[in-house]
């Protein structure tokens, strides 16, 4: 619980360099990345049928530019903004979002509280429920990973809406 403490105290203070620290940028990168390329192949398997050869491109060459995104979303001030206010500010082709419930807002004083938000995926893997409702369509938590002595933010899981919205900025073909 210290770790999330940590992290948490970050976000609310806005020191990027804090949240880096206790974040694993490549795991989120690729957490991110993966739910934007799953809700393209959604979109555009909603109209038709993709095919093997399809799906294949898809996630190579969408997973390369969904990567660049994400990449340009997790500077440190970025994910700092990100988690504590619970929004994107648009830019360099990344559409804004908001609607997250903010990491900033977390209680970590509220043991029995933050006990009911945790669920343990793996014995080194947490997901902590950021957003009051657990509706797939607003449901938002971070995944906490276990690295070395410490656990390490290892993934957002973001609100159906907001990956669709990421999802549609990528080029179709």
């Amino acid at each position: 619980m210290f770790s999330i403490s940590q992290l948490v105290e970050a976000a609310r203070a806005g020191d990027g360099a804090a949240v880096i620290a206790r974040t694993n940028v490549k795991a989120l990168n690729r957490s991110l990345t993966y739910q934007i390329v799953g809700a393209y192949l959604q979109r555009i398997g909603a109209t038709r049928r993709i095919s093997p050869a399809e799906r294949m491109l898809v996630n190579t060459y969408g997973a390369s530019i969904a990567d660049a995104m994400v990449s340009k979303m997790l500077t440190a001030d970025r994910l700092t903004r990100i988690l504590k206010s619970g929004s994107f500010d648009g830019s360099e082709k990344i559409p804004s979002f908001s609607g997250i419930a903010a990491l900033a807002n977390l209680r970590t004083d509220d043991i029995l509280g933050l006990i009911g938000r945790l669920n343990i995926v793996k014995p080194v893997l947490l997901s902590i429920r950021l957003s009051e409702s657990t509706d797939p369509d607003s449901y938002a938590a971070i995944s906490m990973h276990y690295e070395g002595l410490d656990w390490k933010l290892a993934g957002i899981d973001l609100p159906r809406a907001v990956v669709r919205d990421l999802a549609a900025s990528l080029p179709v073909r």
